[in-house]
């Protein structure tokens, strides 16, 4: 999936103050987060003993043999690895099962794309097989397609609408151009692929076309495969094009699990369907279909790196589009493996990544998935030695992600009353590559990323990987044109203190756990120095790609591995669940600051078009000979009242301080707690993400629950903070804003209640 959709990286303070803190960085601290002095040495020594089992050669082993064929779901490869991943487990001492759930999953029957007018081409909708790549010479045994698209005979005058995001759609209104009873081409890039189809077909849109511009992923950003790791002329990316940010998983089973047994809904119900036919083409193919166009030439901002004008249509192009199915159930196979804990066996701490890849999925996803494997490999190691986990592991490989998290979510549906019951953390991974640690989830973890940070080396630099990302951070933000989240970053990389993690939008299997069922969530990757983007969902996701482009010597799987599962190992092993709550508490009054920001910024945009439009200004500054019509006027924005959600957040800060001052005791020594109170103090920890779910769910997608922390409407993957405000500010819902204003505050102050009730227990007030 597109779950890498990287945050901006950070900014700058004075060289005295960044090389004291990079010096500092790179030394370990001699006490854990989260276990006293005595405690973790302990600790430093399995962690150590697990190290010690990672071994290169058996990433390199397991992708191989993984990768070997295609598999999809409904690919006799893809039952082959889940037996083999279950069997790997069960030899290492894991109680490893299959877990079979059965979705609607279309396969590609036949699809033809041509230019009809005003000449005559076939698109060739095939990767040919590049010379030194094993496996490209196999296919998938269905060839390239957009799962969850409509089926479709169309023909229609072609559009070109840059990325088919809300904004692109205004531009073309202000050339007189639409797509109704069209057919729209965009390219890939600048939003998540399920929305351009998906706004195509609100507009109007008879079909849709999604090609890979060169600009993005092809040769203007490198030496394209195989003597680069980027994009040829005939790569292709397939993917999925249900609407997911309205729910994810089986289309037909929204919050229950796909059994067999399940009551499903018809296929003409189903809301995360397309209508209209959709299919991903090469820029190969692209050329000469956007080549054909006239009508006015495209923004320059819309101009992709072909050797051709940019037009937009409508016509003289005419393509003729069609696309045919299979529309059945098939099956996928979760793979579920358990340690019981030998102390808390209720509480559980599960780590996940898919297996499924939208062809040989080397890199997608199975340079993340043989790491988990490598972690579940030296786990069953210390199990060899005596060691046992206190708090019960479930490690899961996924099937079925790529078609919009299918495995994960119905595993999760399925299980959703003893996941919110007993799930500690979900820690999820996807893709991993050369280069730098990228982390995000929730915030009530920051310090605990932090703090593992420090104990795994950057394999390239010998540093840790936190220093080297303290690093990177202070050197994006000193950048000429660093954005002013950059620059704001970086002063607080240059401070000393922890370094911010991201939010979680979605894109991949984190999203059912943390924004359905409100379990406390990280995504733990390495990546933005590989070469593998190129090849993303396309015949070339290859180990001999991998091995050259994405992470030559699998050094970097080791670090992923050993990061995650000292995490996992942490969060295992401590007395008391490791959670500190004053970057929470912070990273929601920066959320709360932005929403302030934006209904004044939004009020202010209003007022200044208005002004222009009164003036006429718009149509004085056009061109007459290229005119551009008049933005349409914005509504006025009112003045919202944030009053309960700011006194949420006010009290949040206080009770956060309050909790995190008496954890810090706790872990030197003082006071010591009882078994039945740390027993009570993890039952108010566990529950803490809970109190963000809203029982109503966000404004017209009620699967997604979460009031922090949601993919976007209309951004797909993207993540939108405090959600339920901000985005009925930004689509000028105002009593819906001022609603959700009451519910987030509601929400933010149950979680202080818990919090409050957890400081308690520790022996001090809020």
């Amino acid at each position: 999936m597109d779950h890498r959709v990287r945050r901006p990286v950070l900014l700058a303070a004075s060289t005295l103050v960044c090389s004291a803190t990079l010096a500092s960085a790179a030394t370990p601290p001699t006490q854990l987060f989260g276990f006293t002095a005595e405690e973790s040495a302990a600790q430093r020594s399995i962690e150590q003993r697990f190290d010690a089992d990672l071994k290169a050669e058996d990433l390199s082993a397991w992708l191989k043999n993984l990768s070997s064929e295609a598999n999809h779901i409904g690919s006799p490869h893809d039952k082959a690895n889940a037996e083999f991943v279950r069997d790997q487990l069960k030899q290492w001492g894991w109680d490893a099962q299959i877990e079979e759930f059965y979705p609607l999953y279309p396969t590609l029957k036949h699809h033809t794309l041509e230019l009809v007018a005003p000449t005559k081409f076939v698109a060739a909708l095939k990767e040919p097989p590049i010379a030194g790549d094993e496996t490209s010479t196999r296919t998938d045994g269905m060839g390239p397609y957009n799962v969850y698209g409509a089926d479709g005979d169309v023909t229609g005058d072609l559009v070109y609408v840059n990325y088919g995001m809300p904004d692109d759609y205004k531009e073309l209104a202000r050339r007189g151009v639409d797509v109704k009873g069209k057919i729209a081409i965009t390219r890939y890039g600048g939003g998540w692929r399920g929305l351009k189809p998906k706004l195509a077909q609100t507009h109007g849109a008879i079909g849709c076309i999604i090609y890979s511009d060169p600009q993005n992923d092809g040769y203007a950003a490198g030496d394209v495969y195989p003597k680069g790791g980027w994009r040829p002329a005939d790569g292709l990316q397939r993917g999925s094009v249900a609407d997911m940010p309205i729910y994810s998983g089986d289309p037909l089973t929204p919050g229950v699990g796909a059994t067999k047994s399940a009551k499903r809904l018809k296929i003409s119900e189903a809301k995360t369907l397309l209508k209209i036919p959709v299919i991903p083409i090469s820029y190969g193919d692209a050329q000469p279909l956007l080549a054909a166009l006239s009508g006015p030439v495209a923004p320059a901002s819309w101009r992709g790196a072909l050797p051709i004008t940019y037009h937009v249509g409508p016509g003289p192009a005419k393509v003729h589009l069609e696309i045919t199915s299979e529309w059945s159930q098939k099956p996928l196979y979760d793979v579920i493996a358990k340690i019981p804990g030998s102390q808390s066996p209720d509480e559980w701490i599960v780590r996940g990544n898919h297996r499924d890849g939208w062809v040989f999925g080397a890199w997608d996803p199975l340079s993340g998935h043989v790491d988990m494997m490598a972690e579940a490999k030296a786990i069953g190691g210390l199990l060899k030695t005596g060691w046992r986990p206190k708090r019960t592991l479930v490690y899961a490989s996924w099937d079925g992600e790529e078609a919009g998290l299918l495995g994960s979510t119905e595993w999760a549906e399925t299980h959703a009353d003893e996941l919110q019951r007993k799930a500690v953390l979900y820690v999820n991974s996807d893709t991993n590559g050369r280069g730098f640690l990228d982390v995000a989830g929730s915030h009530s973890l920051q310090h605990l990323v932090n703090d593992v940070s420090q104990s795994v080396k950057d394999p390239e630099t010998g540093v840790t990987v936190g220093a080297r990302r303290r690093a990177k951070m202070l050197v994006s933000g000193y950048e000429k044109g660093a954005s002013e989240n950059e620059k704001k970053e970086a002063k607080i990389a240059g401070a000393g203190g922890d370094l911010p993690i991201g939010a979680l939008g979605s894109g991949s299997d984190f999203t059912p756990f943390l924004q359905h069922l409100g379990i406390t969530t990280l995504n733990i990757e390495y990546g933005d120095e590989d070469d593998q983007a190129g090849v993303y969902h396309s015949n070339y996701d290859s180990y001999d790609h991998y091995v050259r482009f994405g992470d030559p010597g699998f050094v970097y799987g080791i670090a992923e591995a050993q990061t995650v599962g000292h995490t996992v190992l942490r969060m295992a092993d401590a007395d008391v669940i490791p959670m500190q709550f004053g970057s929470f508490a912070d990273t929601i009054d920066g959320y709360v600051t932005e929403v302030h920001e934006l209904a004044d910024h939004k009020r202010k945009a209003a007022e200044e078009l208005g002004k222009l439009l009164d003036q006429n200004a718009f149509a004085l500054a056009s061109d007459p000979t290229r005119p551009l019509l008049a933005p349409e006027r914005d509504p006025e924005v009112p003045y919202l009242d944030f009053v309960a959600l700011d006194n949420a957040v006010v009290r949040l800060k206080k009770s956060a301080k309050a909790y995190d001052d008496r954890y810090a005791r706790l872990t030197a020594g003082n006071p010591r707690l009882s078994a039945e109170q740390s027993k009570q103090l993890d039952d108010l920890l566990r529950g803490m993400e809970r109190t963000l779910i809203g029982a109503r769910g966000l404004p017209g997608r009620e699967w997604y629950k979460h009031l922090i922390y949601a993919p976007g409407l209309f951004t797909g993957y993207g993540v939108k903070t405090v959600p339920g405000v901000r985005e009925a500010i930004e689509q000028n819902h105002w009593d819906e804003a001022n609603q959700y204003v009451v519910l987030t505050a509601a929400a933010l102050t149950a979680y202080s209640d818990r919090l409050e009730k957890a400081t308690a227990l520790l022996g001090g007030g809020a």
